[in-house]
């Protein structure tokens, strides 16, 4: 396994390396963002852990940079940054895992080796089908570049649809992962709310597969 190490701070950088390499990982350094970026893009790594605070370019808009290229090698995230809203926005920007400093070797190669295993399957940090784009970081909506304002409901409702993007969503699955489990609702909760949807996004993009559910997707 290939491993990119991106880190400014050269004793932690070294430090990671050789724990990595007594593991029996192949691993190469990088020390400010640009040059982390560009390996990165070409190098046929595995897996990479990137500092937050880098010269140059920071791990967020590295990460960032990356998912927009499609590059889906996984990204654990390293940060002296300890706040659950810093560790959110690493995650939110693309990032697989989030490990605050100071941290235990072994919780990092444990974490390592469950990105590992996953893989690197496409996870889009902005959601898009045809024109219809979600940023859930954001929270913004947009269709052809104009906002689309939505409730909060109404939004994890696209969000779920979109990420289920062509398959067919039963209204019980969308109940149970829409809706606030300890809550009773209608079934008929989810018919009210596909209809204000296709209000605001166009009725072209959300079809009604009769007896089955609902099915999200580009013509």
């Amino acid at each position: 396994m290939r491993l990119l190490v991106v880190e400014d701070e050269a004793r932690m950088a070294r430090a990671v390396q050789r724990g990595l390499q007594a593991e029996g990982f192949a691993v190469d350094v990088a020390a400010d963002g640009p040059s982390g970026l560009e390996m990165a893009r070409h190098g046929g790594y595995d897996a990479m852990i990137l500092d937050v605070m880098l010269p140059g370019l920071s791990g967020y808009r590295v990460v960032r940079q990356l998912r927009a290229e499609d590059v889906w090698l996984p990204v654990l995230m390293l940060s002296a940054k300890d706040g659950e809203y810093d560790q959110a926005d690493g995650l939110d920007c693309g990032a697989d895992d989030y490990l605050t400093k100071p941290f235990s070797f072994v919780v990092l190669l444990a974490r390592l080796r469950a990105l590992l295993r996953r893989g690197a399957p496409q996870r889009p940090a902005v959601l898009t089908v045809g024109d219809l784009t979600l940023d859930p970081a954001q929270r913004r909506v947009e269709r052809a570049g104009a906002a689309i304002t939505l409730t909060a409901r109404e939004f994890a409702l696209l969000e779920y649809l979109m990420r289920r993007e062509g398959e067919v969503v039963s209204k019980t699955e969308l109940l149970d992962h829409v809706w606030d489990a300890a809550m009773e609702t209608a079934p008929n909760a989810v018919e009210v709310y596909v209809g204000y949807l296709r209000r605001k996004i166009g009725r072209d993009l959300l079809e009604t597969v009769r007896g089955a559910g609902y099915r999200l997707s580009a013509l």
